[in-house]
């Protein structure tokens, strides 16, 4: 393995780890993790700020030179994981308030972790970057109609605020963070290889900050929603590969929208549930969980993935 490899590795190590112990901590000392509550919009807006650091033009060039790709990767990403949002809550008879949480886990955009997990899983992490890029633009107006949709029957749904929501705390701090890459790159190449850490930090701090609200429903409903959560996760891996395997995508495509289509924003998800469901706060409990499992889960599928892609290459060579 190469320095960067060990470095990745070590990263992707690290973000299940400190994000199992910020829950744990705000979960055991819910009074002081409360004075972080006010800052989860802002928290989620900076680490939407540090992935448009990440990026630059050509990142958005290759949606032009890889249409057919994007479409479908983007594609899976809102069918497949509302779909099994809606049937998981069906299926399981989720109460209403986890119910919310569920889908809006499932309407969300892909997460940025996905492109840490695409790297080391030796998937292509330039569509990876560019999947959830398009995703996460796309947001103020597809996961609004799909909540809508999908939830209308749980609860009353205004999809308006949500889109202004999604656009105030996801996209605007995306495109300032192109936009400052653009006039700064020289600095901002410097700063790359601790943006992994910094945004760590921030969803630890945003996870940590919405625990307090969800520590009661954490207590009585915690094993339904990590069943739903995990089967969510799982069912989105394999879906997504066997989706582009469908339209003959190769192995390692098929792989990246894997990752793309499991790992979701579920931080915005959870985040958009104490915002606009604040009468039923379990709603953001599968956006929490969701929020460290899918860390763990995302470093043991880019291990299996690593393997089959290094098999496939002893194959060929």
């Amino acid at each position: 393995m190469t320095a960067e490899d060990r470095s990745a590795l070590v990263a992707v190590t690290i973000f299940p780890l400190v994000i199992v112990l910020g829950a744990v901590w705000a979960y055991n000392f819910p009074a002081t993790a409360s004075h972080l509550t006010p800052y989860i919009s802002p928290g989620l807006g900076f680490i939407m700020f540090t992935m448009g650091l990440t990026l630059t033009i050509s990142d958005f060039k290759r949606v032009a030179e890889r249409p057919l790709a994007v479409l479908l990767g983007v594609s899976a990403q809102y069918i497949i994981m509302p779909s099994l949002a809606f049937g998981l809550v069906h299926l399981l008879n989720l109460p209403a308030g986890i119910a919310i949480g569920v889908i809006l886990v499932g309407c969300a955009p892909g997460g940025t972790a996905s492109n840490v997990v695409a790297y080391l899983a030796k998937a292509d992490v330039a569509l990876s970057v560019t999947l959830t890029t398009v995703s996460t633009l796309l947001a103020p107006i597809i996961t609004p109609i799909l909540v809508q949709v999908l939830a209308g029957t749980l609860t009353e749904i205004d999809g308006g605020p949500m889109a202004i929501s999604i656009l105030k705390t996801v996209v605007i701090p995306v495109v300032g963070g192109v936009i400052l890459r653009l006039l700064i790159p020289t600095i901002i190449d410097k700063l790359l290889p601790v943006l992994p850490w910094i945004s760590t930090l921030g969803i630890t701090l945003v996870v940590a900050a919405l625990v307090p609200g969800s520590v009661d429903a954490l207590s009585t409903a915690v094993a339904v929603v990590f069943v739903a959560v995990i089967l969510h996760n799982v069912a989105g891996l394999l879906f997504g590969y066997w989706a582009a395997r469908a339209t003959r995508s190769s192995p390692r495509t098929a792989r990246t929208v894997s990752i793309e289509v499991g790992m979701q924003n579920s931080g915005l998800a959870a985040t958009l549930a104490k915002t606009h469901f604040p009468a039923t706060p379990e709603a953001a409990l599968p956006g929490v969980i969701f929020s460290v499992w899918h860390n763990i889960s995302g470093a043991l599928i880019a291990l299996y993935y690593r393997r089959r892609a290094e098999a496939e290459a002893q194959a060929q060579g």
